[in-house]
């Protein structure tokens, strides 16, 4: 297990890499080309400049999220076959220069969704938080100028303006894609990348849909064990694998995440660790990692992962506010700082009782 935290780049975010650098036990970061569009080709050049600011710093890049993927693609459009050969051609500058990771997501038109970037706790703190009466209460159209409100002036993954601004035109589009037409492009994408991913030893680790049901009428076809199971025997090759997600998995409280984990052995490339508190159906806040802060058992998330043997890097994912602290939702250093910290700990409590 590598411990990392995901950067943002030197243009976009709060926390700069000699912070992450002094974070115990982390190793790397996990991070992408933010100025780079759905469907162009990443150039050799930008991703050298960005592995080398990476590592003057003392770190290691180990790996990127995301390279998103074009509409064209997931809604199955004749110039998919043209996104999807950008797309490997962009894989082999990754793979040439080292990089064997790439995190994804299969989401239509919203990347993750919730209905407070800001909810204040007791203490203070304030947190990401969903509630699925006030998400009906939306129009999507206009959930762009909400969420760039309350975003403390960052620009967030998967909610870039220059998309948000097409949010009804990308409706229109999707009018015709249900789950099995989803997921049957995801197929088709994946055979398509497959043969490149296995020549550079590219692990593609697709990220589970956040919250885990549909949202505004959309579909969402990776947020259960049987959903993730079908499409792992899919396309039967170990690049095809999972960024498993606790958060996102955890907020369907019917999913058993450490079963999970352990029914995924060897196909789970990249883990994102955070915790949850469940309200109601379709109401969670996030929490500390703190096992006892929210509502998932943090030790045997990490039992697990420990158990299957997982090399490959784990990252806290989504923090609190806290101390004051002004940064992107979800992302600042503080919180995510003691979060790793935690996990470590778990970690070496867990690889020490195990000998």
């Amino acid at each position: 297990m590598k411990m990392t935290l995901r950067w943002f780049g030197s243009k976009h975010d709060s926390v700069t890499l000699k912070q992450i650098r002094q974070i115990p036990g982390c190793v790397g970061v996990i991070t992408t080309l933010y100025d780079t569009k759905p469907g162009e080709i990443w150039s050799t050049e930008a991703i050298k400049a960005l592995k080398e600011e990476v590592e003057e710093a003392g770190l290691e890049l180990s790996g990127i999220e995301s390279v998103n993927i074009h509409d064209d693609i997931k809604i199955g459009l004749p110039t998919r076959d043209k996104y999807i050969e950008n797309y490997i051609q962009t894989l082999e500058n990754l793979g040439r220069e080292g990089i064997d990771l790439v995190c994804y997501n299969f989401m239509p038109v919203f990347d993750w969704t919730r209905s407070d970037l800001a909810k204040v706790r007791p203490d203070g703190a304030t947190v990401l938080s969903y509630d699925q009466e006030l998400i009906d209460q939306i129009d999507p159209a206009k959930m762009f100028d909400q969420m760039e409100f309350s975003s403390n002036g960052f620009a967030l993954p998967g909610w870039e303006p220059e998309r948000m601004v097409r949010v009804k035109e990308l409706f229109e589009m999707y009018e015709e894609v249900n789950e099995e037409k989803l997921f049957d492009n995801l197929v088709y994408f994946l055979k398509a990348i497959m043969p490149t991913c296995e020549r550079y030893g590219i692990k593609m680790a697709i990220h589970q849909d956040d919250p885990a049901w549909p949202v505004f009428g959309l579909p969402r076809i990776v947020n259960t064990k049987e959903n993730i199971q079908r499409l792992l025997d899919a396309v039967p090759v170990m690049n095809n694998g999972l960024t498993l997600c606790t958060g996102s998995l955890g907020s369907n409280p019917n999913n058993d995440i450490p079963d999970m984990i352990r029914a995924f052995k060897g196909r789970i490339h990249f883990g994102h660790v955070r915790n949850l508190i469940h309200h109601a159906p379709g109401k969670f806040d996030e929490a500390s990692h703190l096992s006892s802060d929210g509502s998932l058992d943090m030790y045997e998330i990490m039992k697990a992962f420990y158990e299957i043997g997982i090399e490959g890097p784990l990252r806290p994912d989504h923090g609190r506010a806290i101390w004051d602290e002004v940064a992107m939702p979800g992302y600042g250093l503080y919180d995510r700082a003691l979060g790793a910290t935690y996990l470590n700990g778990l970690w070496e409590a867990i690889e020490k009782s195990s000998k």
